[in-house]
């Protein structure tokens, strides 16, 4: 008997789409002035020159400029559930093509700090996160385009 795969569903709700092959993380435009959120904003635009209260949520450039990386080579607390041992990960911070705001998250698996380098190209994309008894949990990474 063949075992059924698990469900593939977003650790975080509301964040990102589920199109895994182009997936984009949902962001929020200020109505007034046009500046850009992640995660949303749906209160106040904390632009000074602007004093607007309403958002249009919006997907955000797959794309973007690695800004700065580095690795985290401590367990983070809960929520984050690590692997047991822990395993070190690398993090990325991505200036959005558009936006040109930056985006913290993980690299993808397997791509360590001797990787990356300052403005190389970087794309999003979903990887599992972790898995529990009823799905697979999703997660957006940042993988280098030339990977």
């Amino acid at each position: 008997m063949t075992e059924q795969a698990k469900p593939q569903v977003p650790a975080l709700e509301g964040w990102f789409t589920m199109d895994s092959d182009k997936p984009h993380l949902l962001g929020s435009q200020c109505t007034s002035c046009g500046t850009y959120y992640f995660p949303q904003q749906k209160n106040f635009c904390k632009n000074p020159s602007c004093d607007g209260e309403e958002f249009n949520e919006v997907p955000l450039s797959r794309t973007g400029k690695l800004w700065s990386f580095t690795n985290a080579s401590y367990k983070p607390p809960a929520p984050f559930i690590a692997d047991d041992p822990f395993v070190p990960y690398t993090i990325a911070a991505v200036e959005l093509d558009k936006e040109k705001m930056v985006v913290l998250g993980q690299a993808v698996t397997g791509v360590d700090v001797s990787d990356l380098k300052a403005g190389m190209e970087m794309e999003l994309v979903l990887e599992t996160l972790f898995e529990d008894d009823e799905s697979e949990k999703l997660t957006w990474k940042w993988k280098p385009v030339s990977v």
